[in-house]
């Protein structure tokens, strides 16, 4: 599918939870500042620090199941109990009016926005280890003892999905890890497809000579 010339980019990054995908996004967000993070809906409470419409929409288990019924989400899914979800429309408003986009979702959220988005741009970050995973989930001090060994169990279920996806990071040093992020999302807008249209009117001043 060979995109418009006033279509924008969808970036979605996922990973097993405690491997850096955030951090990493919000180091892209501040080097990169043309990309937009698209904010989810989830039912989950706050943690400290997150502000509404910033890090997520919070609502209600009913608001979003009334949602879902009328059918807002362009993908949703279940997550340790709280529920997640993309609006479709302000993501399809906000490429048509040539904005870049990225998505934080899972791999299950990925699949589906690959169906409706062929030409988005998937990346995993894979943590270095197994043991390091376990340390940095640890470290956050967030989480119980039992919550840790079911995000660990999870994280292996996970990483058996990441070859589905474009692109995999391992976020081994975070400085480079950053730098491959930046450099996929740098690459995808100087794609052929994407050039000739978006610098139609130059090829044409050639063609003409």
């Amino acid at each position: 599918m060979t995109p418009t010339p006033s279509e924008g980019v969808l970036y979605v990054v996922s990973a097993p939870s405690g491997a850096g995908k955030t951090s990493l996004v919000k180091a892209l967000l501040k080097a990169d500042p043309a990309i937009r993070l698209s904010i989810s809906y989830t039912t989950r409470a706050p943690r400290p620090g997150e502000t509404d419409g910033r890090d997520y929409h919070f609502v209600s288990r009913e608001r979003f199941e009334v949602m879902l019924a009328e059918d807002e989400f362009l993908e949703h899914a279940e997550v340790y109990g709280n529920f997640y979800g993309t609006s479709k429309g302000s993501i399809s408003r906000d490429l048509n009016a040539g904005h870049d986009l990225l998505l934080e979702i899972d791999w299950q959220g990925a699949e589906q926005v690959k169906q409706h988005f062929p030409r988005s741009a998937s990346i995993f970050i894979l943590p270095p280890s197994f043991s390091a995973l376990r340390t940095r989930l640890a470290g956050r001090g967030q989480d119980s003892d039992e919550v840790i060994e079911r995000r660990l169990a999870a994280a292996a279920h996970d990483v058996a999905h990441a070859e589905a996806f474009d692109y995999i990071i391992v976020n081994d040093d975070f400085d480079h890890a950053l730098l491959d992020l930046v450099a996929i999302t740098r690459s995808i807008r100087l794609e052929a497809a994407r050039q000739l249209c978006r610098h139609a009117a130059l090829f044409d001043e050639f063609r003409r000579i």
